[in-house]
């Protein structure tokens, strides 16, 4: 039996009242070789929504969550470096467990061609992190260093030297509330407690498919000042700033809504504003803040800001992405948050659902809910990078 089953039991209660895609029928499982090594091909019906790996002595298990055993599932025989392989059904999710050389470097992915999920085990080893997809951040808060402005990404084309410095290689993961400040308190689940979940997974995700850096301004269950994030990020040589949140209202209340700086909100976006800044009442000196709380000084640093449209930009795209997985979202909204205004680059809020409402507070608490929610972000983050750094290209080609 699978560790998380308790977790796949969660999703399944909630499945009925929360609108998700039908499940992935896995229908073969075949091996090709590559110029440094072997892909294994997962030929699946439809595209994989969310997933998670973990490699760990020699074993490496891809599950991928609302998914089941097609009924005719075709298995092709085991190639080098993989020795066997078995696949397993749980519930709403299957795995695939690869027994393979721990000499090999690992990629696990969705094929841009295709519904199936490829995985690639590389003669050339890379740095492991033991599970990605889902699971622990591989750099702790403290390391803000200065950020690579390495070369580009292979096959997107050449950054001019002007454009270089602006490369998206950083990106700050900022995880809600934590230590004594819980944020909303849900069903079994909080609000700080859904963010580090979220974040956790998403950090990997962004590091081994983008190749790009990431900095947590917490990682662990701490309380971390909103000024405090703000120079986290800044410090860090950060190009783009996500906070993540679980929201909180009326139990009867549900769905996503990511929101960008401005100078004022209206209605819904003001009480989540007032709710989100409200946590400085826990801080050790509130009236750090008190310039924020005059307009004029906030009109003032928006009109000197060059990153409301990539803000903008990213939040259409995460909405955009949770309701391809099937999520209601409410909308990309504006309003003026402390801790974004204390970033200085592009930068979103996300409230990835209600933890006061029944079902999403049982599917932001499982397992399933949780990669599926980072996948969602990722792909938003990965359409953005594309479009950012594609603009680069232009503007440096125009000069």
């Amino acid at each position: 039996m699978l560790r998380s089953l308790p977790l796949v039991l969660a999703v399944a209660l909630s499945a009925s009242a929360v609108a998700f895609p039908d499940d992935v029928d896995v229908e073969r499982v075949s091996f090709d070789a590559s110029a440094d090594g072997l892909v294994a091909r997962v030929h699946t019906s439809s595209r994989v929504r969310a997933y998670s790996v973990d490699q760990e002595d020699g074993v490496l298990s891809v599950v991928l969550y609302q998914a089941r055993v097609a009924r005719s599932l075709r298995r092709d025989g085991a190639r080098q470096p993989v020795r066997d392989y078995r696949v397993e059904a749980d519930g709403d999710q299957v795995t695939v467990r690869f027994e393979v050389d721990p000499a090999y470097g690992v990629r696990a992915y969705p094929d841009r061609d295709s519904d199936d999920f490829l995985i690639s085990f590389s003669a050339r080893p890379r740095p492991r992190t033991s599970v990605w997809g889902g699971g622990v951040p591989s750099r702790p808060v403290a390391e803000v260093g200065t950020p690579d402005v390495g070369s580009p990404t292979p096959g997107e084309g050449p950054l001019l030297p002007s454009a270089a410095h602006w490369r998206l290689d950083t990106i700050v993961l900022d995880a809600g509330h934590g230590g004594h400040d819980a944020g909303g308190v849900g069903i079994g689940i909080t609000d700080r407690d859904v963010a580090l979940a979220v974040i956790t997974r998403l950090g990997p995700m962004i590091e081994r498919e983008l190749g790009v850096r990431v900095v947590y301004t917490r990682n662990t269950n701490v309380f971390v000042e909103l000024r405090e994030r703000g120079r986290i990020a800044n410090r860090s040589g950060g190009k783009l700033f996500i906070s993540v949140h679980g929201n909180s209202g009326p139990a009867s209340a549900s769905g996503t809504e990511t929101f960008f700086l401005a100078p004022r909100g209206a209605g819904n976006a003001r009480s989540v504003m007032e709710r989100e800044n409200s946590v400085i009442d826990l801080e050790s000196d509130p009236s750090l803040y008190a310039d924020f709380h005059n307009e004029d000084d906030i009109l003032a640093s928006l009109a000197m800001s060059a990153y409301q449209e990539e803000s903008q930009l990213l939040a259409r795209l995460i909405e955009a992405e949770f309701r391809t997985d099937g999520r209601r979202s409410r909308g990309v909204k504006q309003d003026n948050f402390i801790v974004l205004w204390a970033a200085s680059m592009p930068a979103v809020l996300v409230e990835v659902g209600f933890v006061t409402n029944p079902d999403e507070a049982r599917f932001l608490a499982s397992s399933s809910g949780q990669d599926r929610t980072a996948r969602a972000i990722f792909n938003a983050v990965r359409a953005y990078k594309e479009t950012y750094e594609r603009g680069l290209r232009l503007s440096g080609s125009e000069g």
